[in-house]
């Protein structure tokens, strides 16, 4: 039956106020989780198709200017892959606590690269040699204030035994990679809302490994939902996103969409029992360092 719209302030409403609805924890945290922007914008979009001007112009050239653009559309190219490259490893060396430098600074190459593409586009100009150094230094240096330095420092492992924190390092490595393998397979499934699904069940995995990063003792009680329960979803993710691709299977995607509620469920719950666990060995190590303290008479005890 329908119901008459109506409030306080509205012909014949109800005066009394609207009841509140009861939000459980649940619900705050999945309002919480908010779809994280792509690093990669507009400007390293940019740079993909900007030499193509060079590609184009190339067939209109005699032969050696035909190599000469088309070296320089070549050089821009991979300075543009190794810029967005680098731009996403800076992104998740941004995103988590404990993380080691990348392992090839894409974009201080990328820098390089540009201003060598450049360099060859001003050679036979009128000005010479003097043109194309003028090129590669305003071209280097103008993309490396744009897109900056890529980490030359581990981050987070100061004062923490470095054994443990590699091994943190490497399980969240592991277990970003099968994220990003989800992503990448739910995309064939083309449902916009089983994507957002997932990308809320991804921002409380992430979650857990934040927990971890945070404190790596914690990483033995989490090393089974980052490895085999991820593990797990990033198969069913393959499979239904294969099923789903060929026939629309509205059962298949329910279930699909049923087993991220149960795993998200788990992978809270883990992660609060990190929390509180870390909260309280905290509280016990202050109460033992106060009665210490006070033994040693270095405290007045509590007037309780």
């Amino acid at each position: 039956m329908a119901t008459r719209f109506g409030g306080p302030n509205s012909p014949g409403g109800d005066p009394r106020p609207a009841p509140k609805v009861k939000t459980t924890r649940s619900d705050s945290r999945t309002k919480r989780a908010r779809k994280r922007p792509h690093p990669v914008g507009a400007r390293v979009h940019i740079l993909f198709i900007l030499p193509f001007l060079w590609a184009f112009s190339a067939f209109f050239r005699d032969p050696a200017g035909m190599a000469q653009h088309l070296g320089v559309f070549a050089l821009l190219i991979l300075s543009a892959w190794l810029t967005r490259e680098g731009v996403i490893a800076q992104d998740a060396y941004d995103q988590r606590k404990i993380a080691r430098r990348p392992a090839i600074p894409r974009k201080i190459f990328a820098s390089v690269i540009l201003g060598g593409g450049l360099a060859l586009a001003g050679v036979g100009s009128d000005g010479g040699l003097t043109y194309s150094a003028i090129f590669a230094v305003l071209g280097a240096a103008l993309h490396f204030l744009s897109f900056g330095p890529d980490p030359l420092r581990d981050k987070g492992m100061e004062g923490i035994d470095e054994f443990q924190t590699d091994r943190v390092a490497r399980a969240v490595e592991s277990a970003e990679a099968h994220l990003s393998a989800m992503s990448d397979a739910i995309l064939r499934a083309r449902d916009r809302t089983v994507e957002k699904r997932l990308e809320e069940f991804q921002a409380h995995v992430r979650e857990l490994l934040r927990a971890v990063e945070d404190d790596p003792a914690n990483l033995s009680a989490a090393r089974r939902y980052m490895g085999v329960y991820l593990q797990g979803a990033r198969d069913a993710t393959v499979k239904f996103a294969d099923l789903y691709e060929r026939q629309r299977d509205t059962q298949a995607r329910d279930d699909y969409v049923a087993l991220l509620d149960d795993l998200e469920e788990n992978f809270m719950l883990r992660t609060e029992t990190l929390r509180d666990s870390d909260r309280q060995e905290l509280d016990i190590e202050i109460d033992v360092l106060r009665e210490r303290l006070e033994r040693e008479g270095l405290r007045a005890p509590d007037p309780t």
